[in-house]
C-alpha cells in the first residue's frame, strides 16, 4: 500500500467528468492545491452536453460552445419559439478550457471516499483537507428516470426537420407511433457542429425508464414521417439515468458530492452540466473561507425550489401523451421568468410556486390536472409491459 504525504493538498476531486474538471480547475486557478483522479483522466466525455447560454459561467470561454441556437423550437399543439439562446457544448473546447496543468492529476479508480480520504483500488490513499466526490450518478434501478435514444444523422439528410442554426427542444407532435395508451415520449434534436444532427426520443419521470429499443422505435418513426431515410450504419447513443438525486445534507461526515451525484441533477429536464458549472466558484470560495460548501451550495431557498420540481417529476411520470400537450401548453405561454425559474434557475422559489400553480390551473380538461397533481392515476405507467414486439408500424432503417 502506497500513501500519499499527510494533509498537504487543500482538494481532492474523485471523477473528471465535465463538473470535477471544472471544480479542479477553478480550485487550481484560485491558488487551491489540487489532487484529481479518474480511471481515464484523459478520455474524450461520450455523452452530448447542452444548456441555456445564460446559464454558463462568464469565466468560460466561448470556445467551449459548439453550436448556437437562438430561439429553439417547442412542439406542443403549436409551435413555440423560444427567444432564449441554447447551445450544444463542444466536448473539445470544454475541455481545453479546463486545463488541470498545476494540479496533480491519478489515473485510478477510487474504492473508497470519506471525507479527508480516498483510496485507489492499488491501495494508495489519498489524503486532503476536503474530499469532493464528482463520480456521476448511481445506478438506475428503480427510481424516477431519463431515458434517451439518441441517432447521428448528417447535416444534409436531417435538414427536413431541423435546418443549420435551428433545434427541436421539445417535439410533442404526434409523430413517434405511440398510442394513447402508451407511456408518452418526445423529440430532442439539435445540431452539433460537425455537420451532424441528432435526433433523440426521449422520455422523463418513468419509474425505472423507458427501454432503449422503445425510443429507438419511436425516433425511427418520426424520421419516415419527414422523408428521413437512414443508411443502418448512423452512430447512435444511449442515455438512461435517475432524475431524484437528492441534495446532500449540510454537517455530513462524508465525502461532499457535487455535480449530478450532489443533487444538481434536474428533476425535471435531466440537464445538470451548465448548473453545475454555474455553483463551482460557489464551492471554491467556501473552501478557501473555511465555510461549509454544502450550506452554501444549497440554502433554504435552493432546497424548496429542489422540492417543488420533484413534484413536478412526479406529474411528469404520470401523465398521458395528451395531458403532457396540454400541460406544456399551458407552461410555454408563461412568462420567461417563470420559464427559467423551472428550466434553470437554482433557487428562485416564488417564480417557480407562481408557474407551477399557474401550469396546473391552465392545463384543460379541468379534470387532467387531478392527474397532474397525483389526485387520480398516481400509479399509472407503473410495471409497463414494454416489449420487443408491437402491432405498431415501425420507421424502418433503409
Amino acid at each position: 500500500m502506497s500513501v500519499s504525504a499527510g494533509r498537504d493538498v487543500d482538494l481532492c476531486v474523485v471523477g473528471l467528468g465535465p463538473t470535477g474538471r471544472a471544480l479542479a480547475h477553478r480550485a487550481m486557478r484560485a491558488g487551491l492545491r489540487v489532487t484529481a483522479v479518474d480511471p481515464r483522466p484523459d478520455r474524450l466525455w461520450p455523452p452530448t452536453f447542452s444548456c441555456w447560454i445564460d446559464e454558463l459561467p462568464e469565466w468560460l470561454p466561448p470556445s467551449a460552445i459548439a453550436t448556437r441556437i437562438a430561439a429553439p423550437t417547442v412542439w406542443t399543439s403549436t409551435e413555440h419559439r423560444i427567444e432564449r439562446p441554447y447551445c450544444v457544448l463542444s466536448k473539445t473546447g470544454l475541455r481545453a478550457a479546463l486545463p488541470l496543468d498545476d494540479a496533480t492529476v491519478i489515473a485510478g479508480r477510487a474504492t473508497r471516499v470519506d471525507a479527508n480520504e480516498a483510496e485507489l483500488a492499488d491501495g494508495t490513499i489519498l489524503r486532503a483537507a476536503m474530499v469532493f466526490d464528482t463520480r456521476g450518478l448511481p445506478a438506475l434501478g428503480r427510481r424516477r428516470a431519463a431515458s434517451a435514444h439518441g441517432i447521428f444523422v448528417d447535416a444534409e439528410t436531417a435538414a427536413p426537420m431541423v435546418a443549420d442554426g435551428e433545434g427541436l427542444l421539445l417535439d410533442w407532435r404526434p409523430e413517434n407511433g405511440a398510442g394513447p395508451d402508451e407511456p408518452p415520449s418526445f423529440l430532442y434534436a439539435v445540431p452539433l457542429g460537425n455537420d451532424t444532427v441528432i435526433f433523440e426520443e426521449t422520455s422523463l419521470g418513468l419509474l425505472g425508464g423507458m427501454p432503449q429499443h422503445e425510443l429507438r422505435k419511436r425516433t425511427l418513426n418520426r424520421l419516415a414521417l419527414h422523408g428521413i431515410t437512414l443508411t443502418g450504419a448512423e452512430p447512435s447513443e444511449a442515455a438512461h439515468y435517475p432524475l431524484d438525486q437528492p441534495p446532500p445534507k449540510k454537517g455530513t461526515a462524508q465525502a461532499i458530492p457535487f455535480g449530478s451525484r450532489g443533487g444538481m441533477m434536474h428533476p425535471c429536464t435531466g440537464y445538470s452540466v451548465a448548473d453545475s458549472l454555474a455553483l463551482v466558484d460557489t464551492a471554491v470560495s467556501a473552501l478557501q473561507q473555511g465555510r461549509d460548501p454544502i450550506a452554501e451550495l444549497w440554502p433554504w431557498q435552493a432546497r424548496l425550489t429542489y422540492w417543488m420540481r420533484m413534484r413536478g417529476l412526479f406529474g411528469l411520470g404520470r401523465l398521458t401523451t395528451e395531458q403532457s400537450v396540454s400541460m406544456f401548453d399551458a407552461f410555454f405561454t408563461a412568462s420567461p421568468r417563470g420559464q427559467r425559474a423551472l428550466l434553470s434557475a437554482h433557487a428562485d422559489y416564488t417564480a417557480l410556486g407562481a408557474i407551477l400553480f399557474n401550469t396546473v390551473a391552465h392545463t384543460w380538461p379541468f379534470r387532467w390536472r387531478y392527474d397532474l397533481v397525483g389526485w387520480t392515476n398516481r400509479n399509472r405507467w407503473v410495471d409497463y409491459p414494454f416489449t420487443e414486439s408491437s402491432e405498431r408500424t415501425e420507421g424502418r432503417v433503409r
